[in-house]
């Protein structure tokens, strides 16, 4: 019986934060052990060209998610993991699907219909700053998912447009030439947490309100203390709920921890107190990891050792696949 195939990209942009792991890493690295489950990790480099032009930022920055990844456990002999660009196959298999995408689907895709409506509004033409990375990165994001004929993809609410458009993309060519993709179905992790960050909105970097996840413990306390709460006193009660303190808790604890800390926010909890809990109990979970983290950066060679290792294994699925996509619009020797 063949394994359901689950596939996850991280895009190479930025340092990873504590929402990231929590929304994401924790729960993926959790999957890429359960040996009934193929699971597909991947650098998602090549996206980042769309909208990162600093080359340093992607290279560094590759190379801060691989090693987090690894130093949380992720288990590379059962889940694969490698990187977009070490699979040659993807950038040809885009270009194929390219010619069976309809420009109007791309049309609607909610990035680039975002930066038309900035555009209009600030009185410039609507593809003003757009690339043609922008514009059909639905089709990058198709090649990544129906190259390895992955069933399960597991996304955010607002990454379901790309899979449906995947989706469609290759029942297209399924109907067009023959029937090569498995139809790709978005798994929607509304269980997922999401967390706050230091000013009471999500955690993004493009908030610029992040935690980063493998900050020294010095690093972690300072940015826990600067999470924005209110001026309710010591002894006066405090709405959970509503608090970015308390809810980053909830991420980290067990449930008589929750329970127990809500009892203290009942009764007046000091925030700085609540705080210095906060950090104690999140640097005890991220204590080890950081000291790997920081001897996987000290060793980039094993890192780069690992993703070659992950992109062979890769490449065993890729090969085939586009083999058979080749043959299907009649790219092959001639006979």
């Amino acid at each position: 019986m063949s394994k359901q195939r689950v596939l996850t990209g991280i895009t190479t942009t930025g340092t990873p934060h504590l929402g990231n792991y929590v929304g994401a890493i924790r729960p993926a690295v959790v999957a890429s052990r359960d040996e009934s489950v193929q699971s597909f990790f991947f650098l998602a480099d090549y996206h980042a060209l769309i909208k990162c032009q600093d080359p340093e930022l992607v290279r560094q920055s590759s190379k801060e998610i691989a090693a987090t990844w690894l130093a949380l456990g992720l288990d590379t002999e059962n889940a694969m993991f490698y990187r977009q660009s070490d699979i040659s196959e993807i950038p040809e298999l885009t270009w194929i699907l390219c010619c069976n995408a309809a420009k109007g689907l791309m049309n609607r895709a909610h990035a680039y219909k975002a930066a038309v409506q900035a555009n209009e509004e600030a009185g410039e033409d609507p593809d003003f700053g757009v690339t043609m990375g922008l514009f059909s990165y639905p089709v990058l994001m198709a090649a990544d998912i129906l190259m390895f004929n992955a069933g399960q993809i597991p996304v955010g609410r607002d990454q379901i447009q790309h899979v449906e458009m995947a989706r469609d993309i290759a029942q297209r060519f399924n109907h067009n030439f023959a029937d090569v993709f498995t139809l790709p179905e978005a798994v929607l992790e509304d269980d997922v947490a999401v967390l706050q960050g230091l000013d009471g909105r999500k955690m993004s970097k493009s908030y610029n309100n992040t935690i980063p996840l493998f900050g020294s413990a010095k690093q972690l306390r300072k940015a826990i203390n600067k999470i924005k709460t209110n001026l309710l006193e010591p002894g006066e009660p405090k709405d959970a709920d509503d608090s970015a303190v308390f809810q980053i808790w909830a991420a980290f604890a067990s449930a008589d921890q929750v329970a127990e800390m809500r009892r203290e926010f009942e009764n007046g909890i000091a925030w700085g107190e609540a705080k210095k809990r906060l950090f104690e109990l999140i640097d005890a979970e991220l204590s080890a990891p950081r000291e790997r983290y920081q001897a996987l950066m000290d060793d980039p060679g094993h890192i780069e050792q690992v993703l070659q290792q992950g992109a062979e294994r890769a490449r065993e699925h890729s090969a085939q696949l586009l083999s058979k996509v080749r043959e299907a619009v009649g790219i092959s020797p001639i006979s």
